[in-house]
């Protein structure tokens, strides 16, 4: 597999309750050579706890899930894509919701892609790598804040 190396890590927030998703993706980020600061919340209130404290580092990409406690990933967006200071951050919903509804409403509260994880351990492995390569090869970020 080729590795794709970074010269600048980007930081990366994961808003993820599951803690084997979590560990998937920060293994499939480092087997790729996909060179990340990864900062996790486990819910969408420490979501946004984290995106408006200013000591904390403003991450160039949010991934996103949708069914969490306390507050979803939906909810989390709409606060995001709100909020002047943090609007400008992509969000990829990543999620196990294959529900038209859940597109739709992404997609209406400006997620810039959305992203079904697959269940299978191997498929989802594959499918951070490539969300990886994709966002430090194929996008571009906006500007950090600075």
């Amino acid at each position: 597999m080729t590795q794709t190396h970074s010269p600048i890590p980007i930081h990366l927030l994961l808003v993820e309750d599951s803690e084997a998703d979590i560990i998937l993706t920060q293994e499939a980020f480092q087997e790729a050579g996909i060179h990340t600061h990864l900062h996790v919340a486990r819910d969408g209130v420490e979501a946004l706890e984290f995106l408006r404290d200013p000591a904390r580092p403003r991450p160039d990409v949010i991934l996103l899930d949708i069914n969490m406690p306390r507050m979803n990933g939906l909810e989390v967006l709409r606060e995001i894509k709100q909020d002047p200071q943090l609007m400008t951050i992509p969000v990829i919903m990543l999620t196990t919701s294959r529900a038209e509804e859940d597109i739709l409403q992404s997609y209406q509260a400006y997620a810039a892609s959305y992203v079904v994880k697959p269940v299978e351990f191997g498929k989802f492995y594959d499918a951070i790598q490539a969300l990886g390569r994709y966002m430090l090869t194929i996008v571009r970020l906006p500007p950090r804040a600075g």
